[in-house]
């Protein structure tokens, strides 16, 4: 079992800056692939971004290339979501979740959540205008 904690959320406006974390539990963490979903009120949750377990591929969700990054750290088992430029269509709660046995960041499937296994409580970000 997989425990996902995130941190960073915040208040600030757009244009801004903010670099949420993602703390897992367990010793196994470099064979997760890492995917971040976001939810706005009155909306459905959304694939923002995944990384993927071995050879660190990353790919976005269109409306953040180019402002969002992902990366992880194996030796702290931690993943993190830099978000640069924010706009107010950015705010929501955003999530980090794990997945194994064989998911990709190229794989399509990726940016489904069903796809993944754990999920952490989730952190809000909101951006204003």
């Amino acid at each position: 079992q997989v425990q996902l904690v995130e941190s960073g959320g915040g208040l600030v406006q757009a244009g801004g800056s903010l670099r949420l974390s993602c703390a897992a539990s367990g010793r196994t963490f470099s064979s997760y692939t890492m995917g971040w979903f976001r939810q706005a009120p009155g909306k459905e949750r959304e694939f923002v971004g995944v990384i993927s377990d071995n050879d660190e591929t990353t790919r976005y969700l269109d409306s953040v290339k180019g402002r969002f990054t992902i990366s992880r750290d194996n030796a702290k088992n931690t993943v993190y979501l830099q978000m640069n430029n924010l706009k107010p269509e950015d705010t929501a709660v955003y999530y980090c979740a794990s997945a194994r046995g064989g998911l990709k960041a190229y794989y399509p499937r990726a940016r489904l959540s069903a796809s993944y296994d754990y999920w952490g409580q989730g952190t809000q970000v909101t951006v204003s205008s």
